[in-house]
């Protein structure tokens, strides 16, 4: 699903002047580090969209692909058949999802016309099975009762907080299951560990990456739960972004959240496993323990082997 959406986005800018495309990133780029809520779409105008589709869509789409996969290994027999990504924009998380699983219907609600018609544009030949549809997003919104999968991904930094509130109200209310996404700085984490709360006390369990639904061990202020995920830079991106590496990484926190009967990993790894000689660190988050570091040696065989090709995000047991 990475190279059709790479080819859906080649050319997105031909006729788009270089100055107007850079001046639309940078607005976008405090927008979506989560400093600007507002009561009004983010995304404007056609300028607006083609710059945060260049800008933003391959990095969304790796993460959010990156935690619906954590999900996904704790449901394993499991898959959506209807989806609905609220503020979904130009569609990123769709394509995540098409790439997690298959058979499902997708419906995009979104309060920005033109970045519903540009999403649709782009998906029209890989994800044809997709609604697009312009909602407000905040008080009032409704998901239909019965709804599999609600993803929310970027979203929350751009909303009052009544209006996140019931955004998340909303997917708690009537999803099967709910995946957060946020930027993975301290203000991103605290949007999801106060989504996680709301979602919690709404009667969902916590399965990714959490290993329980109890109390984020994380003290505020002190530190944030965030993970990475790779993303390779196509010419166009580099672009819209600059930069001259064929690749970035791409830091992100999520929850996820279901009423189906699944468990949650024993433990996840928090932090990028160091690798010592003969030793490898790992920082966990447990179920019993809360935060630790523990480390394997070679004395612990496969474990050890293990370790050394475990990343960051992983389960761990």
């Amino acid at each position: 699903m990475h190279e059709e959406l790479r080819a859906a986005l080649a050319g997105l800018l031909d006729g788009l002047p270089p100055k107007q495309a850079a001046q639309a990133v940078d607005r976008l780029i405090a927008n979506y580090r989560g400093r600007t809520p507002t009561d009004a779409p983010v995304l404007r105008d056609r300028a607006d969209v083609a710059a945060y589709a260049a800008y933003r869509m391959p990095a969304t789409f790796e993460a959010v692909r990156a935690a619906l996969t954590a999900f996904a290994a704790r449901v394993p027999d499991w898959s959506p058949v209807s989806h609905v990504d609220i503020g979904g924009g130009t569609g990123a998380a769709t394509w995540a999802t098409a790439a997690t699983w298959e058979g499902h219907h997708s419906t995009v609600l979104d309060w920005a016309q033109p970045a519903l018609d540009l999403g649709q544009e782009l998906a029209a030949k890989t994800l044809p099975d997709t609604t697009w549809q312009r909602q407000t997003i905040g008080e009032g919104l409704t998901v239909p009762a019965g709804t599999d999968l609600v993803t929310v991904s970027y979203v929350l930094g751009e909303l009052r907080p009544e209006d996140r509130h019931a955004v998340v109200a909303a997917a708690a209310a009537a999803a099967k299951a709910v995946v957060l996404i946020e930027p993975g700085t301290p203000d991103g984490y605290l949007r999801i560990r106060e989504a996680r709360t709301q979602l919690t006390e709404a009667g969902l369990r916590i399965v990714a990456p959490c290993p329980h639904s109890d109390t984020c061990p994380i003290v505020p202020g002190e530190d944030w739960c965030h993970f990475s995920a790779r993303v390779s830079r196509s010419s166009l991106h580099r672009q819209v972004k600059g930069g001259s590496l064929p690749y970035e990484d791409e830091k992100f926190s999520y929850v996820a959240a279901t009423t189906l009967d699944a468990t949650p990993a024993p433990a996840r790894i928090v932090r990028k496993p160091q690798l010592r000689k003969g030793q490898v660190l790992l920082d966990l988050c447990t179920t019993d323990e809360g935060l630790q570091r523990t480390t394997v040696t070679k004395r612990h065989g496969t474990h050890y082997r293990q370790a050394r090709d475990a990343s960051w995000g992983d389960d761990w047991s």
